[in-house]
């Protein structure tokens, strides 16, 4: 990628609709739509202008709505023009077409995100939150990445980095200087940092699950005996008929997945094979199937009817969140159930339905009730965060062992060096800088 190429793309997604964007970045976009309109009106920075544009020979492609915005204020930190075209395929098709002729190149995956951060509009965390809000499939997941977007993460991360800063400062200073001689009171000064710095990072990484579920949704898999409600449970949370209800036994053979969302939060709803004993081949390669669907679930909604007698729940013993649900709760209730705490639904009329996502979500979000607060990391953040975690600790280590200050001083540039991945900035001039802005070294 280059940043003295000029790109072109549409902005929005191929489709017929009312309107379709084209975006242009790089220092001849001005130029680029010059000619696409052959030397039409200027667009004022800011100010929405109708152009034409034309092809080669002159004709009117279509007329759009010009935006100009004049460099660094724009997305990307260049000029960039985004022209509003009509929103038809191959309307939209040759107006690209004609801004590819006209001096731009097609811009690839993500490079406008990358030019905006390479050009300090914005950090890692903040690109991968685009596309986070894209992807949102909950309310939840889109306040989370909105919240990542204005920088939820990254102040959390330098807040991290300033404390690792200050000790790297100290113990390099020393290095340099070692006459000034390191006194316990500033050996514990720089000891509390690192484990100041060390329960951040742990906070962080706490947020690795709660990032998994907000961006891939809560697995959850229905499970139980064949004929209680099962695939009618699937059926109700989502509204609409799924998968096929039967009063035979084995009816589901194989795992059904759907995604919905339920008070905030996106449940990918499995539903599977009724668990019991059977000869045939097909039923247990299902119910082997419903075991590992189980096994890998955040939460197990475990179906049983309330009308037949208390059988064995399925799956007692796996590490997920629990829900117990007695479905034909319309039905007379089986003495059986009588003193079992249990969610009483039934989906053939939705009554408790209600009560079951209000539980659900209760589950989840118990520590989410300010979701302003929330920053949830993703598998990148968790890698970098562990490894600054681990170096942290070593510094403290060796600290406290009295170890040579150099060797403190690689284990603090470690944890810095990694603290830098999650934002994409490694400065070792913010060291320099806080070293003497701290420290009285001589003239």
């Amino acid at each position: 990628m280059l940043n003295t190429d000029t790109i072109a793309a549409m902005a929005t997604s191929p489709g017929t609709g009312a309107l379709a964007v084209l975006r242009i970045s790089g220092p001849e976009a001005m130029e680029v739509l010059q000619r696409c309109t052959r030397g039409g009106r200027v667009p004022e920075p800011r100010r929405a202008t109708l152009v034409r544009v034309r092809d080669a020979e002159g004709r009117v492609l279509d007329e759009a709505v010009a935006t100009y915005f004049a460099a660094p204020a724009s997305f990307t930190g260049e000029d960039v023009v985004e022209l509003s075209c009509h929103g038809g395929m191959l309307v939209s098709r040759r107006v690209l077409e004609r801004a590819l002729a006209c001096g731009a190149r097609p811009a690839e995956a993500g490079e406008f995100s990358r030019r905006a951060f390479e050009n300090g509009r914005m950090d890692l965390t903040q690109a991968e939150a685009i596309m986070d809000i894209i992807s949102a499939g909950s309310d939840l997941a889109l306040r989370a990445a909105q919240n990542q977007l204005q920088g939820a993460i990254r102040h959390r991360v330098e807040e991290i980095a300033q404390q690792l800063i200050a000790v790297t400062a100290h113990v390099e200073a020393y290095i340099d200087f070692p006459e000034e001689d390191i006194t316990p009171d500033t050996m514990q000064e720089l000891t509390a940092g690192l484990d100041n710095a060390a329960a951040q990072l742990r906070r962080l990484l706490d947020t690795a699950d709660e990032g998994r579920i907000l961006r891939e949704g809560i697995r959850t898999a229905i499970v139980g005996a064949p004929n209680v409600g099962k695939s009618s449970l699937l059926n109700m949370l989502l509204g609409y008929e799924r998968a096929i209800v039967s009063n035979t036994a084995g009816t589901t053979r194989d795992t059904i997945e759907e995604s919905v969302t339920v008070g905030g939060l996106c449940l990918r709803l499995i539903d599977t094979a009724g668990l019991h004993h059977s000869e045939d081949a097909l039923e247990q390669a299902g119910m082997e199937r419903s075991r590992r669907a189980g096994a890998e679930a955040d939460l197990l909604l475990v179906v049983a009817d309330a009308s037949a007698p208390c059988a064995e729940l399925p799956l007692e013993q796996t590490g997920a969140h629990r829900l117990c649900i007695l479905n034909k709760a319309d039905l007379p209730e089986h003495p059986d159930w009588k003193e079992r705490a249990a969610l009483r639904i039934s989906c053939r009329t939705g009554q408790g339905r209600e009560e079951l996502e209000a539980a659900i979500g209760e589950l989840f979000l118990h520590q989410r009730a300010e979701t302003d607060t929330l920053a949830a990391i993703n598998l990148r953040h968790r890698h970098a965060l562990q490894a600054a975690l681990e170096a942290t600790l070593h510094a403290r280590d060796a600290i406290l062992s009295g170890v040579s200050p150099e060797f403190v001083s690689v284990d603090l540039r470690e944890a810095l060096e990694a603290v830098g991945e999650i934002t994409g900035r490694i400065d070792t001039e913010d060291i320099l800088d806080h070293v003497f802005s701290t420290f009285c070294l001589g003239k």
